[in-house]
C-alpha cells in the first residue's frame, strides 16, 4: 500500500525506548517544578502556603505518575498500548485531578492558601517547560 510506513524491529525498539525515556524525563521535570513551587511558597508565605502548594502539586503529579506507569507497563506486555488507551487514560487522569481538587476544597478549603495551591498544580502541569528550556523534550 503506498504511503504505508513499515517499521522494523530495531526501529520499533528505538521508538519504545525513546518513549520510556521521555516519560521519565517528563515526570522528573514535573517533580522538579512542583518542588520548586513548594519551596518558593514556603519561603515566601510560610508553612500553610508550602503545604497548600504541595497538595496542589500532588493533586496533579500523583495521578499523572500512575498514568505514566500504566503506559510503561503496557510497553512490557504482549500488546502495546494504542492511542485509544492513551486518550481514555488521559480522560480518567483529568477526572481524578478534578475530583481531588473538589475534595481538597471541601475538606481543607478553610485554611488552604488557594494561590499556592493553584501555583503548585500549574507548576507540575507545566513541568515540561523545563524540558523545553533544556532542549531535552523527547
Amino acid at each position: 500500500m503506498p504511503g504505508t510506513l513499515v517499521l522494523g524491529d530495531a526501529e520499533r525498539a528505538l521508538i519504545a525506548r525513546r518513549s520510556r525515556v521521555g516519560l521519565f524525563r517528563a515526570l522528573a521535570a514535573q517533580a522538579f517544578t512542583g518542588m520548586l513551587v513548594v519551596l518558593c511558597a514556603w519561603g515566601i508565605a510560610g508553612k500553610n502556603a508550602g503545604a497548600s502548594a504541595l497538595i496542589g502539586a500532588g493533586a496533579y503529579f500523583v495521578p499523572n505518575t500512575l498514568f505514566a506507569l500504566r503506559l510503561l507497563l503496557g510497553y512490557f506486555g504482549p500488546k502495546r498500548p494504542g492511542s485509544l488507551a492513551f486518550f481514555w487514560g488521559e480522560l480518567l487522569k483529568l477526572l481524578v485531578v478534578a475530583g481531588v481538587v473538589v475534595l481538597v476544597a471541601w475538606r481543607w478549603g478553610g485554611w488552604l492558601n488557594w494561590l499556592a495551591f493553584l501555583l503548585g498544580l500549574l507548576g507540575v502541569m507545566k513541568g515540561y517547560v523545563v524540558l523545553l528550556a533544556l532542549r531535552r523534550l523527547p
